[in-house]
């Protein structure tokens, strides 16, 4: 079990430094309170009660909003949430709604469900009405967005048009002139979602080498496999022209690939596929994808969130980079390989 002074030693300080930070206390900087409680959430130190007062009168949990844990991004971003916070002593409330294998309408968030109940909230991925966000910030807690968010909120995401530019690019520089795309679900209520910007990066990508593309070539995939396998399915019937598919999510990038095997398309040499995210199921299909880490980007915000929850302020915007991993589900079209 990790120690204080392993702590100390991990962060660069000394004891009474990360005593000090832990509970609170003045003359502490915030760059010196970041490293502390990245090294407490790193090596899971757990301050026993009698030596942490950071949440001393509070209610020591988080209240996190997600539309559930079954897609890999969702879990991934708890995970690292639940990792940071179980580290310092607090504990997750997680209030899921909005599942995709909900039939039913999502219901409007309740602000009541959390009142009382938590120090702070995060928002993971969930699209909100402007008064559902009104609601939460009206709780007096401090109010966090992860993976997507409006502006004038504190949010940790990665930049979506770059991450859908990054990966059309990838294919038109390949030679691809003919690339569908598979969208996650559009969402109706804001423009800052993952799904519209990836859209746009495609979209501008396609711009960039002189292809206006068609409003079919895009197919919505709901941000999972099944929803990926019926918009391959539609995509290849309707537009068999198409050389490659890039899709939102690495999820929905594997259910193309499984469309087209059924289609009796090869990958890549009848059809090249790109995905988002960096799932590690990819790697077994060898999905090329732009990846991001997801559980960092959970860690990361449970970690301001407290600062907040302590008073102190947090930067607006977090904007964490994506890196392309070259696999085997992308090559150049056939008519260029070959020549």
């Amino acid at each position: 079990m990790a120690s204080i002074e392993d702590v100390a030693r991990t962060a660069g300080v000394s004891t009474a430094t990360v005593s000090r930070a832990l509970r609170g206390l003045p003359n502490v900087t915030e760059a010196t309170r970041v490293k502390v409680l990245t090294a407490v959430a790193e090596l899971g130190y757990v301050p026993s009660p009698s030596a942490s007062s950071l949440a001393s009168g509070r209610t020591r949990t988080i209240g996190v909003l997600t539309p559930g844990i079954a897609r890999w991004y969702f879990g991934e971003v708890v995970d690292g949430v639940e990792h940071a916070l179980r580290g310092l002593g607090f504990d997750v409330l997680l209030y899921a709604l909005g599942s995709p294998r909900d039939p039913l309408p999502r219901p409007p968030v309740d602000p009541n469900v959390l009142r009382r109940r938590v120090d702070g909230t995060l928002v993971v991925g969930l699209p909100l009405e402007a008064e559902e966000i009104s609601s939460l910030a009206a709780l007096g807690v401090p109010l966090a967005f992860v993976g997507s968010g409006p502006r004038g909120q504190v949010t940790h995401r990665v930049d979506d048009v770059a991450a859908g530019l990054a990966a059309t690019r990838h294919l038109t520089a390949l030679g691809h002139r003919a690339v569908g795309h598979v969208a996650g679900a559009q969402d109706p209520v804001s423009e800052w979602s993952p799904a519209m910007g990836r859209r746009a990066g495609w979209r501008r990508a396609l711009v960039e080498v002189g292809v206006d593309a068609p409003s079919s070539w895009e197919v919505d995939g709901n941000f999972d496999l099944e929803g990926g396998r019926a918009a391959g399915h539609a995509l290849l019937a309707a537009h068999p022209e198409l050389t490659a598919v890039f899709a939102s999510s690495d999820e929905m990038a594997m259910g193309v690939i499984l469309a087209a095997r059924a289609a009796g398309r090869r990958v890549p040499e009848d059809l090249s596929v790109i995905g988002v995210d960096g799932h590690p199921h990819g790697e077994l299909v060898g999905l090329t994808t732009v990846a991001q880490d997801a559980f960092q980007q959970g860690q990361d915000a449970a970690l301001v969130l407290l600062q907040m929850v302590l008073g102190e302020r947090a930067p607006e915007a977090v904007t964490y980079p994506t890196r392309l991993v070259r696999r085997s589900s992308t090559a150049g079209p056939r008519t260029v390989a070959e020549s």
